[in-house]
């Protein structure tokens, strides 16, 4: 996702009431802090869509968003603005640093929602579902926790697939075409709006750990 650079965004963000700049704090309490027995995690959450729809949708359920880049992030925490709600917070941070802000067992689903495919071969290892992030999910996931994936991408998919099952995980649901019927229980994403407009299939992917 390309956007320009923007000058207010870094100032912006500390004054949001759901930015957290530093994660570590509260490693091992994420439940606690957002009154929360369910821990979903976003990475890569973009202009915020998603994290926003379903931390409405499932106001029961604690809901953070994770985007590396600052100038995103600040549009994201703008749409959320006036519109403050207990059980969602959003990091603007790399999601290399996972391990350092979570404990082992403490997310219960983590969403992957339209990954960098980073097509280049020299660039695998920096896929999200790339088998040493894969790994880190397996430690960070609760007994029953899974990871949702979904994207336009048909060989980022094709790989995916292949990881996951050299990684151990549980193919519970696949979707060729995920969006060929309404799925009203999963918030569309600013970028699947846009390819569902293309009439683009989008793929769907849950796994267990």
């Amino acid at each position: 996702m390309r956007v320009r650079n923007l000058p207010w965004a870094k100032d912006y963000l500390p004054l949001q009431p759901s930015y957290i700049s530093d994660p570590q704090e509260y490693k091992g309490k994420w439940k606690e802090k957002l009154h929360v027995q369910t821990l979903h995690l976003e990475i890569g959450s973009g202009k915020g869509d998603y994290w926003l729809s379903m931390s409405e949708q499932y106001p029961d359920e604690g809901w953070i968003g994770l985007e590396r880049n600052t100038s995103i992030a600040a549009l994201a925490l703008k749409k959320a603005e006036g519109k403050f709600q207990n059980n969602r917070v959003f990091i603007c941070q790399d999601a290399k640093d996972l391990n350092e802000w979570f404990e082992e067992g403490e997310l219960d689903v983590i969403h992957l929602n339209f990954s960098d495919p980073w097509p280049k071969k020299r660039n695998t290892k920096r896929r999200l579902t790339y088998r040493t992030f894969l790994e880190v999910y397996r430690k960070l996931l609760s007994d029953q926790g899974k990871v949702i994936m979904k994207t336009d991408n048909t060989k980022l998919f094709e790989f995916s697939l292949i990881e996951f099952q050299n990684c151990n995980f549980h193919l519970e649901e696949v979707y060729l075409d995920f969006r060929k019927e309404d799925h009203p229980e999963d918030a569309i994403t600013e970028y699947e709006l846009k390819f569902m407009n293309q009439n683009h299939p989008i793929y769907r992917g849950i796994w267990h750990k």
